[in-house]
């Protein structure tokens, strides 16, 4: 059994080498463990940095691509090098690299496919009020879109079984974390939580450049997942009100009609045409993008059987 640890990387040559002295070269119920940085365009020398710490595997990007893009890479190559589990970890050693027993040993049991480290997020100080209720609040749309019960699906602590990895795919640029559990749940993987713990911070975070700018890619994060995984019902909702409102408004204007009122209320008629007709486009949209979706998990399906067939190592030092 191999265990692949990975970490994105990108500029980290203030935190990497913290970071790669607290992971562990043997974990209980692994023959081999190894370490593979995906360099994400760095300018510094977190390159060199991971060579001189005995990093196993170094995948480079020329330019950088994103988290999203990069933890997808990462996951292609562990794939590539044989892992049977692959545990992400952050650069900035944000987590206690001493809890990777913790999340490896429900996959050796069979008991999950990917297992999500929880944070204790209430207690983290340098954590503002603001980012801890977006994370919540990310939690709850993860779980109702995937019908599991994760309380921190922003957790990058995660560790996936080689199966699991094949099956998932990432659509969204910005984060891999919320997208990843939403396919899991959806093709009913087993997926858990485990208590995990954290380390002192060493820099501020990445995705969260500015609270205004954390808020705004976070609630686009959020309906676009809606609209890729249920389709159907969001644009369901968002035609029912406008019909449900143009019927009301039809309703009142047939009721003055019957009355018998002297004034026509034509603009109250057009309005209740309009947004009748938005309601009815709003749900015809839905249905097409349901059965667009149907045509997605084919081509996935269709993909995890390719990663299957695929066999062979690539390279030590990969680039994209």
């Amino acid at each position: 059994m191999k265990l692949i640890i990975q970490m994105p990387c990108y500029n980290e040559a203030k935190t990497l080498a913290v970071a790669l002295k607290a992971l562990p070269r043997k974990v209980e119920g692994f023959d081999k463990v190894e370490w593979m940085i995906i360099n994400d365009g760095s300018t510094d020398n977190s390159v060199e940095i991971a060579k001189e710490n005995g990093v196993d595997h170094i995948i480079s990007f020329t330019r950088n691509q994103g988290l999203a893009k990069v933890f997808m890479a990462g996951m292609d190559a562990c794939i590539k090098f044989g892992a049977d589990v692959i545990v992400n970890t952050d650069a900035d050693n944000q987590y206690n690299a001493d809890d990777i027993p913790k999340l490896t040993q429900p996959i050796l049991e069979g008991k999950a496919d990917l297992v999500i480290g929880e944070r204790p997020i209430s207690q983290i100080k340098h954590f503002s009020i603001a980012k801890k209720m977006m994370q919540k609040l990310g939690s709850w749309v993860v779980r109702k879109a995937s019908s599991t019960n994760i309380p921190d699906a922003p957790s990058g602590f995660r560790a996936i079984s080689r199966d699991a990895a094949m099956r998932l795919n990432v659509f969204n640029d910005y984060t891999y974390t919320l997208e990843t559990i939403i396919q899991a749940g959806r093709k009913n993987m087993a997926i858990i939580s485990v208590p995990i713990r954290v380390n002192e911070d060493l820099r501020p975070s990445r995705l969260v450049k500015s609270l205004p700018n954390y808020i705004k890619m976070s609630f686009f994060t959020i309906v676009r997942i809606f609209i890729t995984y249920k389709p159907f019902e969001f644009f369901f909702f968002l035609g029912s009100i406008s019909f449900g409102t143009g019927f009301l408004l039809g309703l009142r204007w047939l009721i003055y009609l019957l009355i018998g009122t002297e004034r026509i209320r034509l603009p109250s008629l057009i309005l209740t045409s309009i947004l009748l007709l938005t309601g009815v486009f709003f749900i015809f949209i839905g249905v097409i993008a349901d059965l667009i979706s149907v045509n997605r998990k084919m081509l996935e399906e269709n993909q995890y059987r390719i990663r299957k067939m695929e066999t062979g190592n690539s390279d030590k030092n990969q680039k994209y």
